[in-house]
């Protein structure tokens, strides 16, 4: 089986951006039977999600710049060099919303929306 985490192109992570984690813990752990593992991160705690012992997303406080944006789920997709991968998203006539930067212990990533808007994270990990 493939690594996610290494392979370009695949699917590797998925991230819920909430206003109220208590219950999206509570409503997602019942309805899924996901295990979750809180890890402290700069001003917050970043919860990790498994099913079985494999983690397979993450959920968060959504950050106070984000404004009126709703509580959303992410699609993150692995890419050998994030810059690289931007630099073409805008070539291919995509957008940077969010433009190339680092998360500690993790990797490098960006948000992307391709030609008709749609959005999606781009990630290389550490």
């Amino acid at each position: 089986m493939t690594n996610a985490f290494k392979q370009h192109g695949a699917f590797s992570w998925c991230e819920l951006m909430t206003t109220n984690t208590t219950a999206a813990k509570e409503f997602y752990g019942r309805l899924f039977g996901w295990t979750m593992d809180d890890r402290p991160i700069e001003g917050s705690i970043y919860t990790v999600l498994k099913a079985g012992d494999a983690e397979v997303g993450g959920l968060m406080t959504m950050p106070p710049d984000m404004g009126a944006v709703p509580p959303h789920w992410g699609t993150y997709v692995t890419v050998n060099d994030v810059d690289a991968s931007a630099k073409l998203v805008e070539e291919l006539g995509g957008q940077i919303k969010v433009p190339p930067m680092d998360i500690p212990d993790v990797g490098r990533f960006a948000v992307i929306a391709d030609p008709q808007g749609a959005i999606l994270s781009i990630i290389s990990y550490s």
